[in-house]
């Protein structure tokens, strides 16, 4: 009930958030700078307010000039682009075996993409590290 009269008082008196847009239409892959969003001033639930959470991130879609971005709009910067080679890990601690793979997917650090290992022909999922390997289990 205090929720829902706060959200009343609120309308009534005009009060609106900051939300992040860009200023220029942003292609997908493109990592966002600081010239390329500004806060305008509106209420669009689920967009993000903070230009500094936008900053860095990679665009997942097309941003287009004045359009709110949104959390599933952008991500963190790929490290990892379809067709790259790179090295698949399998760690056990005790054991490391790495090989050749390439990736038929892109993606960032912490993400799961497909691999196909270039000795066995096998397709395996694994996570990107920070290195650019992919870890399998």
């Amino acid at each position: 009930m205090l929720r829902l009269s706060l959200a009343l008082l609120l309308a009534a008196s005009g009060a609106v958030a900051d939300t992040v847009v860009p200023t220029r239409t942003i292609r997908p892959k493109e990592i966002i700078g600081a010239a390329d969003v500004t806060v305008k001033s509106a209420e669009l639930p689920g967009a993000f307010r903070r230009i500094d959470a936008v900053i860095g991130q990679e665009a997942r879609v097309a941003l287009y000039a004045g359009r709110p971005i949104n959390p599933g709009d952008i991500g963190p910067p790929a490290l990892v682009d379809r067709n790259d080679l790179v090295t698949l890990v399998y760690d056990t601690g005790l054991l490391t075996i790495s090989t050749d793979g390439r990736a038929l997917g892109r993606g960032a650090v912490g993400e799961l993409i497909r691999v196909m290992n270039l000795s066995s022909r096998s397709t395996v999922s694994g996570r990107i590290r920070s290195d650019g390997s992919i870890e399998v289990n």
